[in-house]
């Protein structure tokens, strides 16, 4: 399975106007394996994981995700949680039916499952307060749990410790190594280079339209 590719882009091509993002990417995201991208603001990461997931449509090229073509095959990549934007929480509810509310339209997780994710990214005692209430960080925790819920066999997450605390990452950097371990699929886009270095097995650097291999430390 290690050998195995989960995600492939072959010729990406995406502008939006005169602004082009992507201009021939071919890259690919092996199985079990936490794979990394770091860049500068505007470059186009989050775009990127938008393409993978289906919500943004190249101009030209293939995507595929466990040998499915989005946009043709699926329009939404198979046993694939993400967190790219943030998640549209509904406010005066807590964080508990939050989740309560998704796991009861998939039926893919128990209650158990998720008092499991809300202790997983350090939110047991704010379980029953309203989301309205939570801060920057305490948001980004709860779309964290989300993009976790239902095991997802790829985790797709857009800067996943941006406004969270030390303590809170350092946390969210265990369970995600123990994830990769147990089998699942990461890529993540990151600002941190510190980040890079501890989570990933291989990473890129996004810049001129393209994605190029850096050492990790």
């Amino acid at each position: 399975m290690k050998n195995e590719n989960v995600v492939e882009l072959i010729s990406i091509r995406k502008s939006f106007g005169e602004k082009m993002l992507f201009d021939g990417l071919t890259f690919s995201i092996p199985a079990a394996a936490i794979t990394g991208i770091i860049g500068a603001n505007g470059v186009g990461k989050s775009i990127l994981l938008h393409m993978i997931c289906g919500l943004v449509k190249p101009n030209s090229g293939r995507i595929s995700v466990f040998g499915k073509c989005i946009g043709s095959d699926v329009d939404f990549p198979p046993r694939t949680g993400a967190l790219i934007d943030e998640p549209g929480f509904l406010p005066d509810l807590s964080a508990y039916s939050n989740l309560k509310l998704l796991a009861d339209i998939s039926g893919k997780a128990s209650p158990n499952r998720i008092l499991e994710v809300l202790s997983i990214v350090g939110l047991q005692r704010e379980r029953d307060q309203a989301v309205r209430t939570f801060s920057a960080g305490m948001r980004k925790r709860l779309g964290i749990a989300q993009a976790i819920l239902e095991k997802p066999a790829l985790l797709l997450l857009d800067e996943p410790t941006d406004s969270i605390d030390q303590a809170g990452w350092r946390g969210i950097y265990e369970y995600l190594i123990e994830l990769k371990e147990e089998g699942t699929t990461i890529l993540l886009t990151s600002n941190k280079q510190d980040e890079i270095n501890i989570l990933c097995d291989q990473a890129f650097l996004l810049e001129n339209r393209n994605l190029s291999p850096i050492t990790i430390r």
